[in-house]
């Protein structure tokens, strides 16, 4: 509890006497380059193989002749779009995002860089911490319809090449009931756990002290922190958005 008391204070100091727009701003596009540019291959390679590997999965399960075989394409971008894209991206990024922002921002604590910003007279929470968070509000929705797209098209070479259905049965599936708010919920999910994410690992790496080993430390457990603030956030939405 103490712990969460702490992290609220933390985000309160994000806001308190700021940069200015022009600095927050260019801040903000280097770490998205940071954050997404450096995550599409790992986001692409991983979406993709989600989508391939659901498709076989499904078709392995509906054998039966009553079923139409457009039905797999149906449940494929079901699993995508709800549940796969938003969820295991943001768990992958998690992994790679967030170890980096703890690990950036601890190793900056403990030789004293953070030290040297405040003395400057300037609120290293808000200059170090609130651009990481703005970045990754902005870039996690886009690696999330990427992932959504890459997805989709996993899962149609996976079926044509293993020839479980065919191109028209699979694209007939994924246009089968498409309900449009079901991406404007994924999106949803994708701030909410870019929010958690970054604030987490820069919590967790803000306050690293001593030294390398607890830099690991601290990288480990935003991680592993970040990853379960993600599982309970996606349980939370699905109760109140669908």
């Amino acid at each position: 509890m103490q712990a969460f008391g702490k992290y609220l204070l933390f985000l309160k100091n994000l806001v308190v006497r700021g940069e200015s727009p022009k600095i927050l701003f260019n801040r903000t596009m280097d770490e998205a380059i940071l954050i997404g540019i450096n995550s599409i291959f790992i986001v692409a390679l991983v979406s993709t193989f989600i989508g391939a590997v659901s498709t076989v999965q499904v078709s392995y399960n509906m054998e039966s002749a009553f079923i139409p075989r457009s039905t797999i394409g149906f449940i494929v971008r079901e699993m995508i779009i709800l549940e796969l894209a938003p969820t295991i991206t943001s768990i992958v990024l998690a992994g790679k995002v967030g170890s980096s922002i703890a690990g950036g921002l601890g190793t900056m604590q403990i030789t004293e860089q953070v030290d040297a910003l405040e003395v400057m007279g300037i609120n290293s929470i808000s200059y170090l911490v609130l651009p990481k968070i703005l970045a990754a509000l902005l870039v996690f929705p886009m690696l999330v319809i990427l992932a959504m797209f890459l997805g989709l098209i996993g899962g149609y070479l996976a079926g044509t090449a293993t020839g479980e259905l065919t191109a028209q049965e699979y694209i007939t599936g994924i246009r089968i009931d498409f309900i449009p708010y079901n991406i404007t919920f994924a999106l949803i999910k994708s701030v909410i756990f870019a929010f958690l994410i970054s604030s987490i690992s820069s919590f967790r790496g803000y306050f690293t002290s001593g030294g390398a080993l607890e830099v690991g430390s601290a990288s480990t457990a935003a991680v592993t922190n970040s990853v379960i603030a993600v599982l309970i956030a996606d349980f939370v939405c699905a109760q109140l958005l669908l």
